[in-house]
């Protein structure tokens, strides 16, 4: 759940919306809600492209 926390805290100390982080990543919003919501795990390249963003 790690990783779960440290999106949700990265993503608000940066200020972005979930959609917005979404649309930079190239996900859903309900992919990213489910994320920080601890129902679903990324794929390799959703997590690098998040890595990325941060």
């Amino acid at each position: 759940m790690v990783l779960v926390t440290r999106i949700r805290e990265y993503r608000e100390k940066a200020g972005y919306k979930q959609s917005e982080l979404a649309e930079l990543v190239g996900a859903r919003r309900e992919t990213i809600v489910h994320l920080e919501n601890g129902r679903y795990n990324p794929s390799l390249k959703l997590a690098m492209d998040i890595a990325k963003v941060f």
